[in-house]
């Protein structure tokens, strides 16, 4: 089964402009995530996919494999789809430019969910809320996983609600989980996600993977322990040169 990661990188962002191209470490920030995606034992191809020329070259100037895609994709997702629509493989994975910490056996691991359960058509990850911060706050996204693995809800709320008492974060850890936005698809699925309307749930909670669920799709979620994260504000990308800083 052939494995594909397509990393996702646009030039604009509201928050941080040319954010792929940020390098006071020394190395893009796409580049971090190239170079972790690589290190995947299930991936053939690691591609990166923009719609800039910028990124486009400098990806290019390390060593990357890159493609360019439409101007007007409303998400990354849709990006990822364009490279899928092109290129031969079965199972296409989501991996945002901006997740420079992302560990290559969660990579591995989506692609092992969907190898192992030939009839589901996506997955993505969880890992358990360190906080009670995090479990009240509406900025994390949190999901709800059954005995089999599969999504029972995400959500932006606190869940599972504790009727009675606090959640007991420790104890419960497979119970109260944080998503992590990286997804994994079969192609056939990919292609047709964009046909899905949209479902009153996605626009409810403003989380697309909810037009999945919402339809009667089914979502594999793996659990991992993670306390990385995503590049979405300067500050983000301060406590990441410190971080790289005192790795060196």
């Amino acid at each position: 089964m052939r494995c594909v990661v397509v990393i996702p990188s646009r030039f604009g962002s509201t928050r941080l402009p040319a954010k792929p191209l940020l390098n006071r470490t020394g190395k893009y920030l796409v580049q971090h995530v190239y170079e972790r995606a690589i290190q995947s034992k299930l991936a053939e191809s690691v591609i990166i996919a923009t719609d800039d020329h910028q990124i486009f070259d400098a990806c290019t100037g390390f060593g990357a494999r890159v493609e360019m895609t439409k101007l007007d994709h409303a998400s990354g997702t849709d990006r990822v789809a364009e490279i899928a629509s092109r290129i031969q493989g079965d199972l296409f994975l989501n991996l945002q430019g901006d997740e420079p910490l992302v560990e290559p056996y969660s990579v591995d691991l989506l692609f092992k969910l969907l190898i192992d359960h030939p009839t589901v058509p996506m997955a993505t990850l969880g890992t358990p809320l360190i906080s009670l911060d995090e479990y009240f706050s509406t900025t994390v996204v949190k999901v709800v996983r059954d005995n089999n693995q599969k999504a029972l809800y995400f959500s932006r709320s606190p869940i599972p609600h504790v009727r009675d008492g606090s959640p007991d974060l420790m104890s419960n850890s497979g119970y109260f989980l944080r998503h992590l936005g990286i997804y994994c698809y079969r192609r056939d699925f990919l292609l047709t996600l964009g046909a899905i309307p949209l479902h009153p749930l996605e626009q409810l909670e403003k989380l697309e993977q909810l037009r999945v669920l919402g339809h009667g799709f089914s979502i594999l979620v793996g659990l991992v322990q993670y306390s990385g994260f995503g590049i979405d504000t300067h500050e983000d990308y301060e406590k990441f040169v410190n971080l790289i800083g005192q790795s060196k």
